[in-house]
């Protein structure tokens, strides 16, 4: 057995950029993982993939040309089965033994070869054979096939090969895009092996204007990557492109001067990446009169239409400047400067066009605009949702103005909320929608309403994804928390809900945006009045569905908080109170966290668990009532628990009603030993009635007090 490493490279036409990164890793793994399961290559083989523009690539180390062979014990059928009253094998066994490949012609010495064991209850016959391990053009062949059938091909193409036969085009291949070569190397050996109408080889092709030779004969598996790169012009790693494109980047920057960086965008970097087999980035320039367009305009268009890397200066402000990523490396860049810089010219034209139009008309202009355009079938159009967003961002402003005493507050709101929406019946929001909200602020500054209004305007999609700013006044809280409320009433009402792979509205990330908001800006505001508090703005469109939308809000809140390393135990034992004001929720975990530390706890949540079972039975004839008649109290264990309760419940109490969760809880801890013995020395449901309601009267206190911060019973093991 002989142990080579291994190449296996797939050329093909240009894969999608944005699919890849993803399409050279799994093609690797599961050529690798396939190699390993055939024992064709072993756990410590190191598996290296490579991906460019128009290959998939795979370097296996360690890859023997057989596998080992293995010995494998099977169970062929209990002994009551396989063996007569003598001991002889049974027509059955013969046969089984036959399909095996066994020699059945001496029945008695195919009898004698097999193993008798006990399995379960009965006695059976087991089977020694030893299976031939599989060969590397066998194994690989599978492994070939398995990694092409599992690659995460985002759209499948069909296109028809050239067959033998005499009529050209007869077979019919489907791939990610047409195949063109395949090599297989085993050390400097072509292993035979077949895939999409092709035989593997030891040859590829190279830059497609650059390459030294044509074809590129490679060596051996080993030399790969250096000979594509030499003969080639094609660096191979994806990683290593992405990491040379990143350098030159950065020097191209530091060459401009004046602390110009290009713009961070790990996404761009990566279609770059994908678009180019040797990188060579160039520096271009734009008229600086288009400058005065927001530079986000500009920068989008520049990043999503050309895949350019704007620069941005010291203070972070865009630059005439930007850098193309070229796949070519003339000793004259001059074509390749001023080819870009013709073709970036008419688009920023076209944004600066569209930026001086939309300012000849004012946003409270364009708002009955919003009538005609449809947000859903069944909540209306736009200017519909507007007024609902209105009415919604009225009622928050007032109830937060009351605390805050910000008398404008509500003004503010109302106006950002009117015209939050009325960009995107702009041109340059109809261009690139991924700028409404940004091009509402600009145009509401260029409309004289200041900055809190603009801001708001601006902000009110935020947080747009995890980790995104919050809005940054509490006019755009308020804009930004009706408008999410909206979204998830609405949709709620309506029954359109998210469903395990499909959220077309976003509805999960609208909750996590109002969670955020009510407790990073600690809002004065209770889950539940707020949600149907936002109903009535819907008339009769929708039916009432803030529960359902509540247990949605807590189950998202469950998962950002073990996200933060909160224990499945602590969030599920303060959440199953339903928490109203999602502001004090980390608080009341950090007391929980406390509260569990202590020698205590164990035993108090596990007696907590037990007096909500009682209570659970009780309450099944009626409500208990949390009442206790002290000349009732017949027994020490429960005078002592109710004096325990007389003298440290008001403190705890108090506590909590400070906001001090964690001293509410550790003072309770010294309910144990009187709470252990009531449960140890008194009988709960006595037969004399009264006796039996006010013990239960008394486990309701002790109930009703131990769970104000969490239901402690979710603590027991």
């Amino acid at each position: 057995m002989t142990t080579q490493n291994l190449l296996v490279e797939l050329f093909v036409e240009e894969l999608p950029p944005k699919a890849l990164q993803k399409l050279g890793d799994a093609f690797a793994t599961v050529l690798g993982d396939q190699l390993k399961a055939l024992g064709l290559a072993s756990a410590a083989s190191v598996v290296t993939p490579f991906a460019s523009p128009r290959r998939l690539a795979a370097h296996v180390t360690a890859v023997a040309d057989k596998a080992a062979d293995k010995a494998v014990q099977q169970k062929l059928m209990p002994v009551t089965v396989g063996l007569d009253k003598d001991g002889n094998a049974t027509p059955a066994l013969l046969k089984k033994l036959q399909a095996l490949g066994a020699d059945v012609s001496n029945p008695a010495a195919a009898v004698a070869a097999l193993k008798r064991a006990q399995d379960g209850k009965a006695e059976a016959l087991f089977y020694d054979s030893v299976v031939p391990g599989a060969t590397l053009t066998v194994g690989l062949q599978k492994a070939l096939d398995e990694a092409i059938a599992k690659l995460p091909i985002p759209k499948v193409m069909s296109y028809q090969l050239e067959s033998d036969c005499e009529l050209p085009g007869w077979t019919s291949v489907n791939f990610v895009r047409p195949a063109h070569g395949l090599v297989a190397l085993h050390g400097s050996t072509v292993v035979p092996v077949k895939a999409l109408g092709l035989t593997a080889g030891n040859s590829t092709t190279g830059h497609r204007f650059e390459a030294a030779v044509s074809p590129v004969v490679l060596q051996d598996a080993d030399s790969y990557s250096a000979t594509l790169k030499k003969d080639g012009a094609v660096i191979a790693s994806f990683a290593e492109r992405k990491a040379e494109i990143a350098r030159q980047l950065t020097a191209a920057a530091a060459k401009v001067g004046n602390g110009a960086r290009p713009i961070e965008d790990e996404a761009l970097l990566d279609e770059v990446t994908a678009l180019v087999e040797r990188p060579n980035v160039v520096i271009c320039q734009f008229e600086e009169q288009f400058l005065g367009v927001p530079q986000e305009c500009l920068i989008l268009t520049m990043k999503a239409n050309q895949k350019y890397f704007p620069l941005l200066d010291a203070a972070g402000k865009l630059t005439n400047k930007f850098l193309v990523v070229s796949n070519i490396s003339p000793e004259d860049t001059s074509f390749v400067t001023g080819g870009n810089e013709r073709v970036v010219r008419p688009r920023l034209a076209d944004a600066k066009f569209f930026f001086d139009q939309d300012r000849k008309k004012t946003l409270a202009s364009r708002v009955e605009s919003l009538g005609k355009v449809v947000y859903h079938n069944k909540l209306g159009t736009q200017g519909e949702r507007v007024e609902r967003v209105r009415a919604i961002s009225k009622e928050l402003a007032k109830a937060i103005a009351q605390q805050l005493g910000d008398a404008q507050l509500v003004a503010d709101a109302d106006q950002a909320a009117l015209l939050a929406k009325t960009d995107l019946v702009t041109d340059m929001v109809g261009e690139f929608p991924e700028l409404q909200g940004i091009m509402g602020g600009y145009y509401a500054l260029n409309d004289g309403l200041g900055e809190t209004v603009a801001h708001a305007i601006e902000d009110h999609y935020k947080p747009r994804f995890a980790g995104d700013a919050l809005p940054r006044n509490t006019a755009g809280v308020v804009v930004a928390l009706a408008d999410k409320l909206e979204t998830l009433v609405g949709m709620f009402g309506i029954g359109n809900l998210p469903t395990g792979d499909r959220d077309p509205f976003a509805l999960r990330r609208h909750a996590l945006g109002v969670i955020r908001m009510l407790v990073e800006k600690d809002l004065p505001l209770d889950l539940n009045a707020l949600l149907a508090g936002a109903v009535p703005a819907f008339g009769d469109k929708i039916t009432d569905a803030s529960a359902q939308l509540a247990d949605f809000i807590y189950d998202r809140l469950a998962g950002s908080l073990r996200e933060q390393g909160y224990s499945a135990q602590e969030v599920d034992a303060v959440l199953a109170l339903r928490p109203q004001r999602l502001a004090l929720v980390e608080k009341q975990l950090a007391a929980v966290r406390a509260f569990a530390a202590l020698p205590e706890s164990p035993a108090l949540a596990a007696a907590n668990k037990r007096v909500g079972n009682i209570l659970k039975k009780a309450e099944v004839e009626g409500p208990v009532d949390a009442h206790v008649n002290p000349q009732l109290l017949q027994e020490k264990a429960e005078q002592d628990l109710f004096a325990a309760l007389q003298r440290f419940v008001p403190e705890a109490n108090a506590q909590f009603d400070a906001g001090d969760y964690t001293a509410s809880l550790q003072t309770l801890a010294v309910l144990r030993a009187p709470v252990d013995a009531f449960f140890d020395d008194v009988m709960v449901n006595a037969e004399q009635l009264d006796l039996r309601l006010n013990r239960q009267g008394l486990l309701k206190t002790l109930h009703e007090a131990m769970n104000r911060v969490a239901d402690l019973s979710r603590l027991a093991v």
